[in-house]
Order: structure tokens, then C-alpha cells, then sequence
């Protein structure tokens, strides 16, 4: 009972805030403009295509992960307030705030990943499609519960967001897109990256052995061989699923941890 009465006002509360016209016009202008941008790439020009992959990973990692911070800092006095009344049990608030972010976090990447994969030419595939939209919505889940711990761990608004943008900086520079060649004492780094799985699951699901691409003046190289790509070492994706999976459980326990110590 208490989870279904918390379930329905948490999404009362935020359903204004998550589909604000603002957010919404933020997210269209910016999945059309990608769309216009990398408009019909083909995979002869492997480069641009690896970078619209990589560009989802990266948007779908910053923006939850912003949102997310903000969540139980401005919730605090409401929580405190209520639990010290003893109204509800820590468990059935954290479990429905999980549960009601679903709806409110997914529908808008969804839309995202439906304008640009299409519009920006990536393999017209269904299955391929619906794995990519499953991979970014994995990643937002986990994105999300990094904003929720940095939250909740540091109760400050200003602290988490301004360790959240250092995080995300090194999320992005060791995700495997600029920096292919890492140096071995720092690359360590990748592996606490979701960013970097999610960027090589996109890779993985895209392409396979047999396709080519343009690698000089009527030269043609397995796309599997493109630099870009060789140095992910691609391999079994399930791997990248266990990792983002356990990412998943790990950051949203820290969050129940932490919010418990309130």
C-alpha cells in the first residue's frame, strides 16, 4: 500500500518536470539537428558513423546523470519530515522513486534514438535498431543511478554537480573514442566508464566481419580492422552487458545506503 500511494504521487509530482515543454523541445531540437547532421551516413564513411554511436552514448550519459543529482537533495526535508512521522518505510519510497522514474526517464531517449538511427543512416535493420534503443535505455538506467548516489551521498546540489562534471570528463576522455591508445598505468579507467561499454555494445550491434569501408583512394578494409574500432576488441557483448549491469546494482545500492544514513 504505501509503495502504490508513493508510486502515484511520485508521478504526479514529476510528470510536469519530466515532460516540460523545455525538455522536450531540448531533446527534439537536438535529435533533429544530429539527424540533419550525420544525415544518411554511410558506413564508407566509418568515422562519422562511429562518432554518431559515440555521441549517444555520451548524451544519454550526461543527461540522467544531471537530472538524477538533483533528486534527493531537494527531496531531503520532504523525507526526513515524512519518515521521522514514521508514515513509510525507507524501502517502499526508494522502490517506488525507482519504479516511477521508468516511464519518465525512457520515453524521451526513446524518441531521441527513433529520429536520429533513421535519419542518420545507420543500418536499416529492425533487430539492430531495437538493440541500439536497448543498449541507450540500459545506459540511461545506469547514468541515472550515478546522479542518484552522487545525490544522495553528498545531500549538495552544487558539491555532486560539479564532481559529476569532473566524473563524466573522465568518463568521456577514457570511453575510447578520442583516446584509443591509452597509456597502460591509466587504463583502468575504461573499466569504471559506462560510457565505454555502452559506446562498444553500440559498436558491437552495428556492425559485423563482412562489412567494408573506404580506407583509401579505391581501397577497401574490413570495418573491423578500421583503428577506431579494432582497438575497442570487441568481443562477447555479454561481457559489457554484465558490467553495466552490476554498475546498475552498485550505484543504486550506494544511493539506499546513503540515503539510509540520513
Amino acid at each position: 500500500m504505501q509503495f502504490s500511494v508513493l508510486l502515484k504521487r511520485g508521478l504526479k509530482e514529476r510528470s510536469h518536470e519530466s515532460f516540460s515543454g523545455l525538455r522536450i523541445f531540448m531533446v527534439m531540437s537536438v535529435s533533429l539537428l544530429s539527424g540533419l547532421l550525420w544525415w544518411h551516413s554511410r558506413v564508407a564513411h566509418i568515422q562519422d558513423q562511429v562518432g554518431l554511436l559515440f555521441f549517444f552514448s555520451i548524451f544519454w550519459g550526461f543527461l540522467p546523470l544531471f537530472n538524477a543529482i538533483f533528486t534527493f537533495p531537494q527531496e531531503r526535508p520532504m523525507l526526513i519530515k515524512e519518515r521521522s512521522s514514521g508514515i513509510y518505510r525507507l524501502s517502499s519510497y526508494y522502490i517506488a522513486r525507482t519504479v516511477g522514474d521508468l516511464p519518465m526517464e525512457l520515453i524521451l531517449p526513446t524518441i531521441f534514438v527513433t529520429i536520429t538511427y533513421w535519419m542518420g543512416g545507420l543500418k536499416s535493420s529492425l533487430t539492430t535498431f531495437i538493440m541500439t534503443l536497448m543498449i541507450v535505455l540500459y545506459s540511461v538506467l545506469v547514468s541515472q543511478g550515478v546522479g542518484l548516489a552522487l545525490g544522495a551521498i553528498l545531500m549538495d546540489a552544487k558539491k555532486a554537480a560539479t564532481l559529476s562534471s569532473v566524473l563524466m570528463l573522465v568518463f568521456l576522455l577514457a570511453g575510447g573514442y578520442y583516446i584509443q591508445h591509452i597509456p597502460g598505468f591509466i587504463a583502468w579507467l575504461k573499466y569504471i566508464s559506462f560510457s565505454h561499454y555502452c559506446y562498444k555494445l553500440l559498436v558491437g550491434v552495428q556492425y559485423t566481419w563482412d562489412e567494408v569501408y573506404e580506407c583509401g583512394p579505391g581501397l577497401h578494409c574490413s570495418v573491423m580492422d578500421y583503428e577506431g574500432i579494432k582497438n575497442l576488441r570487441l568481443g562477447n557483448m555479454m561481457w559489457d552487458v554484465l558490467a553495466l549491469t552490476l554498475m546498475l546494482l552498485l550505484y543504486r545500492f550506494l544511493a539506499y545506503v546513503a540515503l539510509r544514513n540520513l
